[in-house]
């Protein structure tokens, strides 16, 4: 038969796509907390059916991107201070797990990758470039631990709260003291001090924690 063929199996489903469409938006910010997800509205945007826009809500409930509520349907997952400080406190504990058992395996590659990413960061413009760059950041260091487990639960956490990270980075002074402890982080990384770099990572998440629950308050 004289049709171009595509391999299906390596193509995304429509609910792969609306489902990555709005994880993109809720995190970046452009869908705002409590923000009603109308599935009409959705999949008249992505020119679908309801059912595959249920499918991703569904995704993106389980991320915890997405809440149902009675009488509303689904709506953008906020969080509470008290939920931000939990996995706030969780992230420190995670990582800075993470990042001593990646300090011994980091090749000069690794170090010299993430220096891009810092370089990169601190001449971001905006939250959506910084906090595309942090996590770079961070993730290139977490990689060399080889703890895979760990960092799918990272990078899930990561999700549920990137744009948090990002508005915390707007607040005052937030791009400029994350800079600066991040290239205190990659020095310890570089002179091989694991206790260091992990107790340098867990000051920099609580840090931010801190003035992320102060924000939240008093919004």
């Amino acid at each position: 038969m004289k049709i171009e063929s595509v391999d299906i199996a390596q193509t995304a489903s429509a609910a792969s796509i609306i489902c990555e469409a709005l994880k993109k938006a809720i995190i970046e910010g452009r869908l705002k907390d409590g923000e009603p997800l109308r599935q009409d509205d959705i999949a008249r945007m992505f020119n679908t059916s309801r059912i595959p826009v249920r499918e991703a809500l569904t995704m993106l409930e389980q991320q915890g991107l997405v809440a149902t509520q009675r009488y509303k349907g689904a709506v953008v997952a906020g969080i509470s201070p008290d939920e931000a400080a939990e996995i706030w406190d969780f992230r420190a504990l995670v990582e800075g797990h993470v990042i001593e058992a990646a300090v011994p395996k980091m090749s000069a590659d690794i170090l010299e990758e993430a220096g891009a990413h810092l370089a990169a960061f601190a001449t971001a413009d905006g939250p959506v470039e910084w906090g595309d760059w942090n996590r770079r950041f961070h993730m290139a260091l977490y990689r060399a631990s080889g703890l895979t487990y760990h960092l799918g639960v990272i990078e899930k956490t990561l999700d549920r709260v990137d744009r948090y990270i990002r508005a915390q980075l707007s607040l005052s002074n937030g791009v400029s003291r994350a800079d600066a402890e991040h290239r205190a982080i990659l020095d310890a990384c570089a002179a091989g001090d694991a206790a260091r770099a992990g107790a340098l990572t867990r000051q920099h998440i609580l840090g931010a924690k801190a003035n992320l629950l102060a924000n939240l308050r008093r919004d």
